[in-house]
C-alpha cells in the first residue's frame, strides 16, 4: 500500500492509516462497510458495543451457517478487528483536532481495507509433518471529513 486511495481537501478533511494490522481481512471489510458515512463520535460508539458483545457486525458476504442476530440477520461480534479499526479512527479524529476541526460533525467519508503482508508461518502435525499455517496481515485507511 502505498498511500491513500482518494485525494482528500486538507482544510476540511483529517486521515490515518494502519499498516499490516494482524486481523481478519473479512471482518474489518465487514466492519468498514457497517461504519462508512457515520459521524466519528457515532462510529466510536458502534465500535465499543461491537467489542463489549454488545452489538453485532452484519455480515453481507459469506454468512452461510452463520447464527441470525436479534435485528441485524447474521451476524458476529469480531472484537479484534474492531479494536484495529477503532485505534485508526481515533487516530484520524485527533489528527482531525490538531489541525483545529470539530470532531462533533465530521463524518467517515472514506474507510477501506486493503490486504497487507502475509506473514509466513508453519503449524507442526503428526509423523513430523508440518501444515502451512500463514498469518494475513490488514491495512486500514480512514479519511474523515467535515458535513456542511
Amino acid at each position: 500500500m502505498a498511500g491513500y486511495t482518494i485525494k482528500a481537501d486538507p482544510d476540511t478533511s483529517a486521515k490515518a492509516i494502519g499498516k499490516e494490522m494482524p486481523v481478519s481481512p473479512k471482518m474489518s471489510r465487514e466492519i468498514c462497510g457497517m461504519i462508512r458515512g457515520m459521524k466519528v463520535d457515532v462510529a466510536v460508539r458502534v465500535l465499543e458495543e461491537v467489542i463489549d458483545l454488545k452489538r453485532p457486525v452484519p455480515l453481507k458476504r459469506f454468512n452461510k451457517r452463520v447464527s441470525h442476530k436479534p435485528g441485524v440477520g447474521p451476524g458476529r461480534y469480531p472484537q479484534k478487528a474492531a479494536r484495529a479499526i477503532l485505534t485508526v479512527v481515533k487516530s484520524a479524529s485527533s489528527n482531525a483536532e490538531y489541525k483545529g476541526l470539530d470532531t462533533s460533525e465530521m463524518i467517515i467519508s472514506v474507510v477501506s481495507t486493503s490486504l497487507g503482508r502475509t506473514i509466513p508461518g508453519h503449524m507442526p502435525r503428526a509423523h513430523g509433518r508440518a501444515t502451512q499455517w500463514d498469518q494475513q496481515t490488514v491495512n486500514i485507511e480512514v479519511i474523515i471529513e467535515e458535513v456542511e
